[in-house]
């Protein structure tokens, strides 16, 4: 870290702290040529990930949206809060782990009803209706039996 005072390249931490509720690092320095001190702000760098929708559109992927998507299919049903917090963590992650940022809407709809599967089997089905746009009873039954073998 260069030393704002004499331009030197080098210096030491004194101390580090966090800081906007941990998404910063606040940092003391000494200039180990002049020995001023002075203070740094780490952040995590973070590339947006982009949805590719399924008329070909983009968007930025957007948290809350998944978020109230699977608290829709999960209205009425024994899910917390925190089951859905921690789906929506783990799909987040899977995406920000991938080396691609742009993503298709039907992997993180993949995503979702692999953890919803896992969670509520309901939740599951009412979530699969829509993200497949299931056209009659008989696609419906279709999923169900899927669902039901898998046992």
């Amino acid at each position: 870290m260069k030393c704002p005072y004499c331009g030197y390249e080098e210096s030491k931490v004194i101390d580090s702290r966090p800081a906007d509720e941990g998404e910063r690092i606040r940092r003391r320095r000494e200039c180990l040529k002049c020995g001023k001190r002075f203070t740094t702000h780490e952040v995590i760098e973070t590339v947006p990930i982009v949805v590719v929708k399924r008329d070909k559109s983009r968007e930025v992927f957007d948290r809350a949206k998944l978020t109230g998507g699977i608290l829709r299919a999960c209205e009425k049903r024994p899910v917390s809060v925190q089951q859905i917090e921690k789906m929506v963590d783990f799909i987040e992650a899977q995406l920000q782990s991938s080396l691609d940022r742009e993503v298709t809407s039907l992997h993180i709809g993949e995503l979702t009803m692999d953890q919803l599967r896992n969670v509520d089997e309901v939740a599951y089905v009412r979530f699969a209706s829509v993200y497949r746009q299931f056209k009659d009873i008989n696609t419906f039954m279709e999923e169900l039996n899927k669902l039901l073998s898998e046992k």
